[in-house]
């Protein structure tokens, strides 16, 4: 299967040849929800569209955290030249949805005990994270991996890394809701689709009512 990075480099620079990109609408990252909460499990395309499915979360926003350099573009991100991971920062109603909730969609929605790798996409730009603004997020993280260890839930052990949050850098405009906006690109169409319906159909519950 094609990496994300090749796809990606291809449909931009075609796109750029036909004056056909489109770039999405700025998201403001002062955003009307009260809470954010930040994760790293793979492309961000997917996770993006997976965690906007979810009833009480707003406009997700990706990005780059986790590693030291400043504003790092995509392609020294999805090159592997930076030590930062692709994320989202997900805003939330905390009065409909936990943080809790939030961490089991995290879980429940990538494989954690992959390093390094997320389906076909493989380096340490898509490592699995989740960032802590509060010890209390710690906890509920920690309590999460505890409860997935003790019910067996993985055949392998879980390698996510429970890190900090320092800082988000936003992506690239033409990231920003690359799945919706572009469903017939390949990678989404061979990968991200199938990992959000997968994700819908295990969580029906945790669904937006339009979902």
């Amino acid at each position: 299967m094609l990496s994300k990075t090749f796809i990606t480099n291809t449909f931009i620079w075609s796109a750029l040849a036909l004056g056909l990109v489109v770039k999405a609408p700025e998201k403001d990252l002062q955003n009307p929800y009260s809470e954010t909460a930040y994760f790293a499990s793979g492309c961000f395309w997917c996770v993006e569209a997976i965690f906007e499915s979810v009833a009480g979360v707003g406009d997700v926003v990706s990005g780059y955290a986790g590693g030291t350099e400043k504003d790092p573009t995509y392609n020294q991100v999805a090159g592997g030249r930076t030590t930062h991971a692709e994320a989202v920062m997900v805003p939330y109603n905390p009065a409909v949805v936990s943080y809790e909730t939030l961490v089991k969609v995290f879980f429940g929605s990538h494989d954690p005990t992959t390093l390094n790798r997320q389906g076909p996409d493989r380096g340490t730009q898509y490592r699995s994270i989740a960032f802590y603004k509060t010890t209390s997020e710690k906890a509920a993280i920690e309590a999460h991996i505890a409860d997935l260890n003790r019910k067996n839930t993985f055949k392998s052990p879980i390698i996510t890394q429970v890190s900090p949050f320092t800082t988000f850098y936003k992506a690239e405009d033409y990231h920003q809701d690359f799945e919706a906006r572009n469903p017939n690109n390949p990678y989404v169409r061979a990968v991200s689709i199938p990992r959000l319906l997968k994700f819908k159909a295990a969580f029906p519950a945790l669904l937006k009512s339009a979902h």
